[in-house]
């Protein structure tokens, strides 16, 4: 018998393990969450009807609690069903209950348990025995922040929707301001089509109020705001400008209190002494667009303890959406490898009869990794370690994959900074290509070793090592 097959045997030895499942939770119920009723199972042995049917008002929801309480429950699980389970995970929290959240997906290939009562009886059955991992929910605290932070982002969302609509109503005119300028929410931009919403209609006044620094010459801009005004589209263009300062005046509000509910939160060190550090660049002051009205940097500084905008390609708001949507304390997750896990950046190995069939990664709808996978893109003109790496990963596999695994170094390089406190530390595209080659002549002798060889070198003689 060789040594491989002896080998390989010792590898696929399966261990002999107890098949037997065994309750974990006794005190366990099971809610199935719905719109207007919730479900509600509890162990047989806890109340003469263990199956029992509540309404959605917040009175009903405190006669759950209590009577939870009265059949001795401790902790229940329900399902993540769109918001619904918000309101009644917070009541069962207010009166001491412990609340584990399950993703739908894992019972949806159950069959033989159509209607609510059993699915409500099949979710206490299943956390009475250990069975149910329970989503990840950051803090109290944090989920404020979060909460915060997404409806910013449906500003922005909602505010470039205006500027899409403000290009609409000018291509009917054929007005084309949007080819002579790169972004018509800018300075120039606007200038002009506020002068066009205030009655201005001469090309050559317009052509006026456009910024030194615009490459376009000025006859390129006389004939892109020559245009056909009509009554209807500039009603519409007016609307627009209206609604997109309405949306930036909301956006600045809410700044203001997200920089007040950080400052409430406990700092982990002083802000300023961010300014004071040697090693980092000192970067311009200058607000841009979409960018909050405060220093989040600085914010986040003192909040985390860490400047996780030293990783190439992560800004402050990339690290705010990883923050908010994840968390500070990164002791929920083992190591580096879980938490990228988590986020669905690492490959997932189906495999069937010893072959990995599938490496593709997990679908997970996750903010923080999408801003990861944003960041990552960014680093395709970077000059450090992370960019030489993206390009590389995107010579051999194509950009899909070079996004997916630059932005699981991201989020290990994170997990590190927020868990340990360390810096980053800077490495050059110079020294990552140095250590690139060193580890490929390692692995060229360790290779020809193997198969019976020894490497030369050509201009010496000595044997490679």
């Amino acid at each position: 018998m060789s040594k491989s097959t002896t080998r390989k045997r010792k590898k696929n030895k399966i261990s002999v393990c107890d098949p037997g499942v065994r309750v974990t939770h006794r005190d366990a119920a099971g809610i199935d969450i719905g719109s207007e009723t919730h479900y509600v199972a509890v162990p047989a042995d806890r109340d003469a009807k263990p199956v029992r049917t509540f309404g959605c008002l917040t009175p009903d929801l405190h006669e759950l609690a209590r009577w939870l309480k009265d059949c001795r429950i401790r902790t229940v699980a329900m399902e993540s069903t769109g918001v619904y389970w918000i309101p009644v995970a917070r009541v069962l929290e207010h009166h001491g209950l412990q609340v584990c959240l399950t993703d739908a997906r894992q019972l949806r290939n159950v069959s033989g348990r159509k209607t609510d009562v059993c699915d409500c009886q099949w979710l206490q059955q299943l956390h009475s025995y250990g069975l149910l991992a329970g989503a990840f929910r950051p803090t109290p605290q944090l989920e404020v922040l979060r909460s915060y932070w997404r409806q910013r982002e449906r500003l922005v969302n909602g505010s470039s929707r205006q500027i899409q609509r403000m290009q609409k109503a000018l291509e009917q005119m054929n007005l084309q301001l949007h080819k002579v300028l790169s972004d018509i929410a800018g300075k120039t931009g606007q200038a002009i089509i506020r002068a066009i919403v205030g009655g201005e209609r001469n090309p050559e006044y317009l052509v006026a109020l456009c910024h030194q620094n615009c490459k376009r010459s000025r006859e390129d801009f006389v004939k892109a705001l020559t245009g056909y005004y009509r009554e209807d589209h500039l009603f519409a263009l007016e609307q627009t400008v209206e609604l997109f300062d309405v949306y930036q005046e909301k956006l600045h509000a809410l700044d203001q209190r997200i920089q007040r509910y950080m400052r409430s939160l406990e700092q982990q060190c002083d802000k300023d002494e961010l300014a004071q550090r040697s090693d980092r660049k000192r970067r311009s002051t200058k607000r841009r667009k979409n960018q909050p009205h405060f220093d989040l940097r600085g914010e986040l500084y003192a909040l985390t303890g860490v400047d996780l905008t030293q990783i190439p390609g992560i800004d402050a708001m990339t690290a705010q959406t990883v923050i908010t949507e994840q968390g500070i304390d990164m002791t929920q997750f083992p190591s580096d490898k879980h938490f990228a896990s988590h986020l669905g950046l690492c490959p997932n190995h189906t495999i069937t009869g010893g072959k990995i069939r599938k490496r593709r990664t997990r679908k997970v709808q996750s903010r923080a990794a999408r801003a990861l996978r944003i960041a990552s893109q960014s680093l395709e003109r970077n000059d450090s370690a992370l960019g030489a790496f993206y390009r590389r990963m995107k010579g051999r596999h194509g950009p899909a994959k070079a996004i997916t695994a630059t932005a699981h170094k991201l989020a290990k390089l994170t997990y590190r900074m927020l868990k340990h406190g360390e810096d980053y530390v800077h490495t050059g595209q110079e020294q990552y290509e140095r250590q690139y080659q060193k580890h490929r002549f390692k692995s060229l002798v360790k290779q020809a070793r193997i198969m019976g060889y020894e490497l030369l070198d050509v201009e010496t003689g000595q044997v490679l090592s």
